[in-house]
């Protein structure tokens, strides 16, 4: 079963949704959020990634930093541009990217069920950002960013959502600067709220999509709050965690791609010849493959010389078919040409390579690698039914294998970790 909880969330007022929604902390960096902000002095980015209005030299641990999370969050509801939901409500959120629309729920998942595995990972976390996430959560007193979850589509969910959805107008409704359309529901009536959890107790597992450093700090919190309460009961606020679930056919993937800054002391021909072992090497017309086990491989004809797309084609027999992490395509790139031509031994950590979303297209590729004289390679993007299938064997997926669009809006709605 999964357990999912209502909580009285707190949110923007519909007028200032727009200024206060902000993107995640995670996707932008420190001068990047800064120069945010300077537009939008209310942006909820001022809470989630607090240190840009300190010392830029402080520790990334440094309680200050949270201190001010806490005091920049206080404010916003001082000042009236958020509110709190004076009863526990469930929260539907609609994303509209183009053509491509999604609907979760917004609500509080168990921490006791990620800890049993209940609800599944597929990667791995670095204990460095699993202790500022926990910092930030406990200081801050709140879950201020949504772990992005997924199951397998039920009719019966899907039919209550829409039902909700189609009988009336929405709470907060707006398109954020990047395009996005946002648009959320808070459904506070009881038997609503009721048969929500009713439905989603009966599957069987949850899947994090992303947020897994989120997810991990909030195992964390739980388990030092505990420690430090003798009257725990298991139905503290700590003991779930603010999460958007959305069925796995609405989830929208795209690709993830890779630059290499430089050739690994080949030549253009030789890189060409050292691939041919493991893929088939033709001309490309397009820049994008099309279809798995296929790449393309942005590179020059020569030293010096004009760049170009080619295609490689993974032969057969190069890759365990059989293996649902070791045949993803991230793998196989990198198993077969990333690994043992170009030399990038561990991914996580090798500075001469970059990762590039695929919203930001195959001309972000074509500029790296034409600077750095480097190699580019586009990507076919990961499944959904790769990654449930990955975490349902308890497996971990390759660094940087997924990305997915839209990104959740931080801000939509916060949850108290505090007991009134």
């Amino acid at each position: 079963m999964s357990d999912i909880r209502p909580f009285r969330g707190i949110r923007p007022v519909p007028d200032h949704a727009p200024e206060v929604a902000a993107p995640p902390y995670d996707v932008v960096d420190y001068d990047e959020a800064r120069a945010y902000v300077e537009d939008k002095p209310h942006s909820f980015l001022r809470v989630e990634k607090s240190e840009i209005e300190l010392d830029r030299s402080l520790d990334p641990h440094d309680p200050k930093i949270f201190e001010n999370g806490a005091k920049n969050l206080k404010a916003l509801l001082d000042e009236g541009l958020m509110i709190r939901d004076r009863r526990p409500c469930l929260y539907l959120y609609q994303q509209r990217m183009g053509e491509h629309v999604q609907v979760g729920v917004v609500a509080g998942a168990s921490v006791d069920e990620y800890q049993r595995d209940l609800i599944k990972k597929h990667e791995h976390t670095r204990a460095d950002k699993e202790e500022e996430r926990t910092r930030h959560v406990d200081l801050v007193g709140a879950n201020t960013g949504p772990v992005f979850l997924t199951y397998h589509a039920r009719p019966e969910i899907d039919a209550f959502v829409d039902s909700i959805r189609g009988d009336r107008e929405p709470d907060v409704d707006f398109y954020s600067e990047d395009g996005i359309g946002h648009t959320l529901w808070v459904v506070s009536d009881a038997a609503e709220v009721q048969k929500l959890q009713e439905l989603y107790a009966r599957v069987p597992h949850l899947y994090v999509a992303d947020g897994h450093h989120r997810s991990a700090a909030a195992s964390r919190v739980q388990a030092s709050r505990k420690a430090k309460n003798p009257g725990h009961t298991g139905e503290e606020a700590y003991n779930h965690f603010l999460t958007v679930i959305f069925p796995h056919d609405q989830m929208r993937i795209l690709e993830y791609n890779r630059v290499v800054l430089d050739l690994n002391g080949k030549t253009p021909e030789e890189l060409r010849q050292a691939v041919g072992d493991k893929f088939e090497l033709t001309d490309a017309d397009a820049a994008a493959p099309t279809e798995p086990k296929t790449f393309g491989m942005y590179l020059p004809t020569e030293a010096g010389g004009a760049y170009r797309w080619y295609r490689l084609r993974a032969r057969e027999g190069s890759f365990p078919a059989d293996d649902p992490v070791g045949s993803l395509d991230v793998a196989i790139l990198q198993d077969n040409l990333l690994g043992p031509i170009l030399g990038i031994g561990d991914p996580r950590t090798d500075k001469r390579i970059q990762f590039v979303g695929g919203i930001r297209g195959t001309g972000e590729l074509e500029k790296r690698a034409e600077k750095h004289g480097g190699v580019a390679f586009a990507m076919v993007p990961t499944s959904i039914e790769q990654l449930i299938a990955i975490a349902d064997a308890g497996k971990v997926m390759p660094p940087k294998s997924t990305w997915f669009e839209p990104k959740l809006r931080s801000g939509m709605v916060v949850r108290s970790i505090n007991d009134d």
